[in-house]
């Protein structure tokens, strides 16, 4: 399996209900969706192409409020099954931490430990808007001696968002069919300017029943963005005051993956 299909695919895991939720920066209207402390949900990952829809991965994000601040650490776990080892001899699992100013919606430090097979890397990003900056670095705990890799970026807007954070920020901007935006992300030290559009409105079978939704497509694909290859991204997101992420599509050379909602949890705010 080649490095590309294998950062498409755990970036998709990971971004299809999450990188593209950050394209607002001052959003004409808030909406009324709040942090919710205990809020869960979790999604399945398949992937078609030679074989149809075969499930490949799991997926579940946790919000937790950090105690005496206006803080929220949003918990993500992405991991591979069974399947994808014995189909094409590769399994990740991502773990990320991200920690949101909840009144200001963005990013402040993202912590991720990544798994891909016998390759482990810890990374640990650090947001300093007064200062304009974003400092990642990146160790191997297999290999203790082995000198961090170190990677600082200039913040030139006062919005960033990881690719776990977007999808909350996402949930508290307005969207109306024929919008077009454009967000910041950071990923591994590096700032991307992602287009997004609100492409159309449309019934789905959820989980939930059907509901109606907003198709959210953002640009993520091409040379000098997130996945540096020919590729579309779709999103499906509850046309109502909760704004789910419920279902996403990614079209790539190595076939569709599909991650769609299959549970959640929502105490009440």
């Amino acid at each position: 399996m080649s490095v590309n299909f294998r950062r498409t695919l755990v970036i998709a895991i990971l971004t299809l209900t999450a990188a593209a939720a950050a394209f607002a920066q001052t959003p004409a209207k808030a909406s009324p969706f709040k942090f919710i402390d205990g809020e869960v949900f979790e999604y399945e990952g398949k992937l078609s192409k030679i074989i149809q829809g075969i499930s490949v991965a799991d997926l579940k994000f946790e919000v937790r409020r950090v105690p005496e601040t206006d803080n929220f650490l949003i918990k993500t776990e992405a991991v591979s099954k069974g399947t994808l080892m014995r189909l094409f001899r590769f399994s990740f699992l991502q773990q990320y931490e991200s920690i949101v100013d909840a009144r200001l919606m963005r990013i402040l430090k993202t912590t991720k430990h990544d798994v891909q097979k016998d390759r482990v890397r810890d990374g640990i990003a650090e947001f300093d808007y007064a200062e304009g900056r974003v400092r990642y670095v990146e160790t191997d705990p297999k290999d203790p001696n082995r000198p961090p890799r170190r990677i600082a970026s200039t913040v030139d807007v006062e919005t960033v968002h990881d690719v776990v954070s977007g999808v909350y920020a996402l949930r508290a901007m307005p969207l109306t069919v024929g919008s077009q935006f454009e967000m910041t992300i950071g990923d591994s030290g590096l700032i991307y300017k992602v287009p997004v559009r609100v492409t159309g409105r449309e019934v789905q079978k959820t989980v939930l029943g059907k509901v109606t939704c907003l198709r959210v497509e953002p640009l993520l694909f091409g040379k000098g963005r997130l996945i540096e290859q020919k590729g579309r991204m779709l999103i499906w997101i509850t046309d109502d005051e909760r704004r789910i992420p419920i279902r996403g599509r990614i079209d790539s050379i190595y076939g569709k993956i599909e991650v769609k909602l299959k549970s959640l949890t929502s105490p009440k705010p």
